[in-house]
């Protein structure tokens, strides 16, 4: 039991922290906004005409704030990256929660949508109550110009509604091409639609310009519920006297305060694009371009000052195929000080992939008078940007290691294991367990060179005997797998890497999690990409 709940401490702890602070924050501010507008003096006569609508949509134009202020930092790559690299600021478990970034940033914008559907449901209440519940008393308060306007009407002619429904057609397309489907079966979509954030957070900052709710700004002259010139009640005069009002009510709209929650981030998230434009302005040169089995091409690149991380990957943008479009791909090699060009293996799924490499490597033409053997080979404009962090980075800092990859998703480990052929001094790790699964024999050529070289390492040094090779036909057997490395390294803890299926993924996520005679502890790490 003891084994069991360390091993989910290690694995699960730090997440959940993260999400229930995440959780108790927008409750408490969805709790605070609802009982201030609730309870609040100086919004009375606005929730008498409004009811719990009024409340409902501040409390919940509060939890989107916070959410739409707290979405675009996990997007901040190149700050992530740089925190990362930092291990005299982040710890090796901080480091971890970094790599949930993208679920962070998930959480945020399915929080967003939901709320977004609460704030709706709630205004559209309120536009009816201010149709119906016309007030004659106090006229500045009334958002309807006169009683039983059509609430259609409202929406349609003023700053609040018209820039509602932009913004509820734009979430909307955002969030549904963010499905998984959408994403597998046209990336495009889901790329060009995200990026419409940009017009929402512009748009968003104009929605509370309206000031369509108001507050009452003189309580102590007038205080909520007392009489005016015109009106007395049943009880003795001096206590109407006491109750009577000393001027009339007076309200002004809300000052903006979106801005407020959002400028930071946004600023930061701007010049962190900013600074990632600049650096990634200079095309590359693409030195070598080879094609493997199974529909894989690796392609050498060379730029000036570029430095790198085994695990780490790079965003290409090839404006010959799209100029908008960019697509991050791990590196499958980095520069060195013996070796300056750095690589990556593509897998040809898509459209995108599919354009580029044609450009790569086009068909030859049969009507060219010239021999094929001098023509020149011209290669596509590329940039990239980068390098940005990764989970297979953390493959050196621990003392033992398992890398497991499903087909391409060898590539974050084709890289650390040419550093380790480079030669691994200066690292934590001291043992390495490296499986990969393919579901054809081919596949295993794309790094057979490498494959080659390690093993014929492991043989000729003592040092490399931990890299001794096995080749298995069918499928893994996981557990067998974990039970030995855990009784090869006994009270340690091993870290494991995972880049492949889902199915291979969420498998070696529940042994991770299960508990271990042997005393091991093993730590989930898992390669994800937008």
């Amino acid at each position: 039991m003891v084994a069991s709940l360390r091993s989910w401490v290690a694995n699960e702890g730090g997440k959940h922290f993260v999400l229930i602070l995440w959780l108790g924050a927008n409750t408490w501010l969805f709790m605070k906004t609802f009982l201030l507008y609730f309870t609040g003096q100086q919004y009375h006569y606005l929730y008498k005409m409004l009811g719990l609508g009024m409340c409902i949509s501040r409390a919940s134009a509060s939890v989107l704030n916070l959410n739409c202020s707290l979405v675009l930092l996990p997007m901040c790559r190149s700050l992530l990256t740089f925190v990362r690299g930092t291990h005299a600021v982040s710890s090796r478990e901080t480091r971890r929660l970094l790599d949930k970034s993208k679920t962070f940033h998930v959480a945020c914008g399915v929080s967003i949508c939901i709320f977004s559907v609460v704030h709706v449901s709630a205004h559209l209440v309120n536009v009816v109550n201010f149709s119906v519940s016309y007030s004659d008393d106090f006229p500045a308060l009334n958002l309807a110009r006169y009683k039983g306007e059509d609430p259609k009407l409202i929406i349609l002619t003023t700053i609040p509604g018209v820039t509602g429904l932009f913004l509820v057609l734009i979430l909307f397309l955002m969030f549904t091409s963010s499905s998984y489907c959408v994403r597998l079966f046209n990336y495009e979509i889901f790329w060009y639609t995200h990026n419409l954030f940009i017009v929402f957070y512009i748009i968003l900052m104009v929605h509370m310009v309206g000031g369509a709710l108001k507050y009452q700004t003189n309580i102590e002259a007038h205080p909520p519920g007392c009489l005016t010139a015109n009106q007395s009640s049943t009880s003795q005069r001096r206590e109407d006297e006491e109750r009577r009002c000393g001027e009339e009510a007076h309200f002004q709209p809300h000052y903006p305060q979106t801005w407020l929650w959002v400028s930071g981030p946004l600023c930061l998230y701007c010049a962190e694009r900013f600074y990632r434009y600049i650096r990634s302005s200079d095309p590359v040169t693409i030195v070598t371009v080879i094609r493997h089995p199974c529909d894989v091409v690796e392609l050498r690149m060379l730029k000036k000052n570029f430095k790198a991380r085994p695990g780490q990957y790079v965003v290409l943008n090839c404006p010959g195929v799209s100029s908008f479009e960019n697509h991050p791909f791990t590196l499958t090699t980095c520069p060195t000080e013996k070796k300056e060009t750095f690589g990556i293996h593509l897998r040809v799924v898509g459209d995108w992939t599919e354009r580029f490499t044609q450009m790569l490597l086009p068909q030859p033409r049969m009507d060219l008078e010239i021999l094929p053997m001098v023509q020149q080979r011209r290669y596509p404009k590329l940039y990239i940007d980068g390098p940005f962090g990764s989970p297979s980075e953390e493959v050196f800092n621990y003392d033992v290691s398992v890398c497991v990859a499903g087909g391409i998703g060898v590539t974050p480990f084709a890289c650390v294991l040419h550093a380790l052929l480079d030669g691994w001094t200066g690292f934590r790790l001291q043992r390495l367990y490296f499986v990969w699964v393919c579901r054809e024999l081919q596949s295993f050529y794309w790094f057979s060179e490498l494959l080659c070289a390690l093993h014929h390492k492991s043989m000729s040094e003592e040092k490399y005997r931990p890299l001794t090779s096995r080749l298995l036909v069918g499928r893994p057997r996981w557990k067998l797998l974990f039970d030995e490395i855990g009784k090869t390294n006994k009270h340690k803890r091993v870290g494991v890497f995972c880049c492949g299926p889902k199915g291979i993924s969420k498998t070696l996520h529940k042994l991770c999690n299960s508990a271990r005679s042997s005393g091991t502890t093993f730590e989930f790490n898992k390669e994800s990409f937008g």
